[in-house]
């Protein structure tokens, strides 16, 4: 049976590198994949994630105008919102999936649900691919390059560490020593009704 790390990975690897093509924040995703299909939300959610790494780099120059800086402040928070809604989305599928497993008497819950380790995974592949290209540099100097090859490693030895207890808990899921509880974020600052900023203009 293929791992779930073992479909995903690849995905996440080819919206990275699809991104990276074009490298530009507004460009516009042309997903390959089947619209609705875990495929399709996987590649989504990691092109999400590659235009926000970028925005939040983007947002980090210390010469940025102030009225730029608020706009890309805003596209920010929406793709945290976003992001947040894909996690859920993908959560939801891992729920149906697994909704006829018959729980053991002595299973037990994960503090993370499986699609936040999707999550953590999604942002891992761009780490990988960043710091890849910061090894191929030829404007920095040696010690740059053997820094940023250390931190590659340590960053694929977290790949390897990410993937296998990802697929663990599903597994664990899928027999029934596991079980899915999923909470809504439920963020508060986005709601004009729990947000007394919001509300209190009113």
């Amino acid at each position: 049976m293929e791992k779930f790390s073992e479909k995903c990975y690849p995905i996440f690897e080819r919206a990275t590198n699809d991104y990276h093509k074009a490298n530009d924040t507004d460009a516009s995703v042309h997903n390959p994949y089947e619209e609705k299909s875990i495929e399709f939300y996987l590649y989504l959610k990691n092109w999400i994630d590659a235009v926000q790494w970028h925005l939040e780099d983007i947002i980090r120059d210390p010469e940025i105008d102030p009225e730029k800086a608020l706009v890309i402040k805003r596209r920010i928070d929406k793709s945290n919102q976003d992001r947040t809604d894909l996690v859920e989305l993908i959560d939801g599928y891992f729920l149906d999936t697994y909704k006829n497993i018959a729980v053991l008497p002595d299973a037990t819950i994960n503090t993370e649900s499986p699609a936040w380790a999707v999550d953590r995974l999604s942002i891992l592949v761009l780490k990988i691919y960043h710091m890849q290209q910061e090894t191929e540099r030829r404007d920095v100097s040696p010690e740059h390059i053997e820094t940023c090859k250390k931190k590659l490693i340590v960053l694929l030895e977290q790949k390897n560490d990410l993937t296998l207890a990802l697929d663990r808990l599903l597994d664990d899921i899928r027999e029934g020593r596991k079980y899915m509880k999923v909470y809504k974020q439920m963020k508060m600052y986005n709601d004009p009704s729990l947000n007394p900023v919001l509300y209190g203009k009113k």
